[in-house]
């Protein structure tokens, strides 16, 4: 709405073209178009970090400081899970996050009936012990043990486009993990839900097994079959 006053204002006086907004831009600060300004600072809303300043007493820095309102995902709710989060933006298409979360949660539990049935039928202490009851403890392992460490990225040298292992960052392996997750819980039969078939894909990946697993297995072994052509990604 500025640029366009100043813009109307120029086009009166006949100062239009590059001079034109060349003004406009050194009379317009750079953050003009943000909703807050350059002095706010963003908000500290994780509980573990706002008792960390509580207990270094940091917060009193913050006493007098203007601070930018929290966005719509940003919340110190005990029972949100930014990477539980990620799954279900993941999982879900054409807009329908109702029904995306609704899976992720019929999804657990499946994961808990199933593990409270494996708890029941076990017999010995050490045996229920070693079994994971928390859904979303089961999810993190999943996701964990299925990320990879390197993959393949096509690079051409001498008119010959060689597969190169490259190593790969977590933010990317995190993407690579749940998206696998998703693509074999896909692989089922007409008569099983997506919800129960990915519950059985999670609990075997928390436990290192699984299409998925292999899959992260098969990739690494074709990386180590191309370590041949690993220098090319410097050249």
């Amino acid at each position: 709405m500025i640029m366009a006053v100043f813009q109307n204002i120029f086009k009166q006086t006949k100062l239009l073209g590059s001079r034109a907004s060349s003004i406009c831009s050194s009379i317009i600060p750079h953050n003009g178009m943000s909703q807050y300004p350059s002095y706010y600072v963003p908000p500290i809303y994780k509980k573990e970090l706002q008792n960390a300043l509580i207990k270094d007493g940091e917060i009193q820095k913050l006493t007098h400081i203007p601070i930018k309102a929290a966005l719509i995902d940003q919340t110190c709710s005990a029972t949100h899970d930014a990477e539980v989060n990620l799954m279900i933006n993941y999982l879900m298409k054409d807009g329908k996050k109702v029904l995306a979360r609704s899976l992720m949660d019929k999804c657990f539990e499946h994961i808990k009936k199933i593990q409270l049935a494996k708890y029941n039928r076990c017999e010995t202490e050490e045996g229920k012990s070693a079994i994971e009851l928390n859904p979303k403890v089961i999810f993190h392992e999943a996701v964990e043990n299925c990320k990879p460490i390197m993959c393949l990225t096509p690079i051409k040298r001498g008119g010959v486009r060689y597969q190169v292992p490259v190593p790969i960052s977590a933010k990317r392996a995190q993407f690579f993990s749940m998206k696998w997750l998703i693509a074999a819980s896909k692989e089922k039969e007409s008569t099983v839900r997506f919800s129960y078939q990915m519950a059985l894909e999670l609990i075997d990946a928390a436990n290192n097994t699984g299409k998925v697993i292999r899959k992260k297995q098969d990739l690494h072994r074709q990386c180590e079959a191309n370590r041949a052509y690993a220098h090319y990604r410097w050249g």
